[in-house]
């Protein structure tokens, strides 16, 4: 008896000390535990800082999608180059306010804040001024304050800029590249904003005419998705009158005059005409009559296509009344070609079949 309970209180030592080896491995091991998830962590955190340097988020990519870009394989395009002038009043809008009033921006505050916090690039204008919008011409933006001289502070590696330091008053225009084109995907003709660059307006001391001071370029697709959080006032008379600046662009709401076209000479419409502002203007009303022909001719008969857009404009009792009663011409006018036809054909006489033999 005294031997079954030793040999039993064996067995329990045994399992007993099983026990404590693997609670030791388990507090070893939930130990080292916090040491790997903290790396994790930090890498995660290095991989986020990249991702918000490069550009948007993959949250912020699937909240505010963006339009879908020109496909390569179009049949018809043609790429226009606009100056966008703010003291327009259809580009107003673009210009105000001045300096922010509460979360409310111009354009150009919103762009300069979104290239100083890492959330867009910007690429270098170029002195033959076409655009490179590729990584070989991105332009940090210490270079731009320290080349047009904006005052800004820079601490830990991060650049600040104060509001009242933004040259956002001198922003009078944009260099606008726009490209007209037919998708035959889908039959549709399209005009959309390719590249935005700010323009800077300043007079030297002697009061001359201001002089133009392109600054960067900014690809539209990569501005797109934030442009979808911030408004633009489109009346003087009505301040209810507002939509998103990504409709503004995609809507073509905004005005600007052709300066140039892409063409095998590089060249634009000034350096063609010369000195002679009659030509530019002409040339300029040409290219405009261009494109307004290629949208008008493409799908076909524009009266017809008219007809059919001012039914369609109609509410949906008119334009059903309206349907109603093109049926029933239709079906009068059949009837009575089909009486003519009876009282022409009313002679027994069979019909002949002539037909030229060739020899």
């Amino acid at each position: 008896m005294k031997v079954k309970e030793f040999q039993i209180g064996k067995r329990w030592m045994m399992v007993i000390g099983l026990s404590l080896i693997i609670c030791q491995l388990s507090i070893s091991e939930a130990q080292a535990q916090p040491k790997k998830s903290r790396a994790q962590q930090q890498q995660a955190a290095q991989q986020q800082q990249q991702t918000n340097g490069q550009g948007m988020t993959q949250r912020m990519r699937i909240q505010y999608p963006t339009a879908l870009d020109m496909p390569e394989d179009v049949v018809w395009r043609r790429d226009i180059y606009r100056e966008v002038d703010l003291n327009d009043e259809a580009n107003a809008g673009l210009y105000d306010p001045v300096e922010p009033v509460g979360k409310q921006l111009n354009l150009f505050t919103y762009v300069f804040k979104l290239a100083l916090n890492g959330y867009i690039p910007v690429y270098e204008y170029r002195l033959d001024g076409n655009e490179v919008l590729d990584a070989t011409a991105k332009v940090d933006m210490k270079t731009i304050l320290d080349n047009y001289h904006i005052w800004y502070e820079e601490k830990d590696g991060k650049l600040k800029v104060e509001n009242s330091d933004i040259p956002s008053a001198e922003v009078k225009m944009y260099y606008l590249k726009e490209s007209a084109y037919y998708d035959q995907a889908n039959s549709s003709f399209h005009i959309k904003p390719q590249a935005i660059c700010p323009v800077m307006l300043r007079e030297d001391d002697f009061g001359g005419e201001a002089a133009k001071y392109p600054l960067f370029w900014v690809k539209y697709s990569e501005v797109e998705p934030f442009l979808s959080r911030q408004t633009v006032k489109t009346s003087d008379v009505n301040d209810a009158a507002i939509m998103n600046l990504d409709d503004y662009f995609t809507l073509n709401k905004y005005k600007g005059t052709i300066y140039k076209t892409a063409n095998r000479l590089g060249k634009t419409l000034a350096q063609m005409a010369g000195n002679d502002s009659t030509k530019l203007t002409s040339e300029q009303k040409r290219i405009e009559k261009e494109l307004e022909a290629f949208r008008n001719n493409i799908f076909g008969d524009k009266a017809k296509r008219d007809s059919l857009d001012s039914i369609a404009s109609l509410d949906p009792k008119q334009a059903k009344a309206a349907l109603k009663k093109e049926r029933k011409s239709r079906s009068s006018n059949v009837s009575r070609s089909k009486g003519s036809s009876k009282s022409s054909g009313g002679s027994s006489s069979p019909r002949v079949s002539v037909r030229r033999e060739r020899h």
